[in-house]
């Protein structure tokens, strides 16, 4: 990731590190960077793709993923609700960038392949400009 990408994660993973009700099920496994090891459950920032939209605007088209082995969706429904109401119309702090938008456009919950995970995805349209 470049380095607005890195700073909109690391921002983003702040905003739900900050959350109660992301924090009461994940704790503190709240990763701006997926790591090697998880430990679940877990929210991940994942991939985010940028592009330029008018002069100074960057548009980011951000996943987020929340991952449990709970043995059933509950706690993936649960943490991807959680995840979705503390970033929709968030305006986390990025460095030298204002967010002038994020919004979950996409959220959805399924059993992995191996069927002992269940994930939830989320995807963000975020919206930043100069600061």
């Amino acid at each position: 990731m470049s380095g607005v990408e890195s700073d909109l994660a690391a921002a983003l993973a702040s905003v739900l590190a900050a959350a109660p009700a992301v924090t009461t099920i994940v704790g503190t496994r709240v990763h701006a960077d997926q790591p090697r090891m998880l430990t679940y459950p877990c929210v991940s920032v994942g991939r985010i793709e940028s592009r330029p939209v008018g002069e100074d605007l960057l548009e980011h088209v951000v996943t987020i993923t929340c991952a449990s082995r709970f043995g059933g969706p509950e706690e993936a429904r649960a943490m991807t609700a959680a995840a979705r109401l503390a970033l929709h119309d968030a305006r986390p702090l990025v460095a030298g960038r204002k967010v002038a938008s994020c919004r979950v456009r996409f959220s959805d919950v399924f059993a992995a392949a191996d069927d002992e995970l269940t994930l939830g995805v989320l995807r963000l349209r975020v919206v930043s400009e100069p600061a």
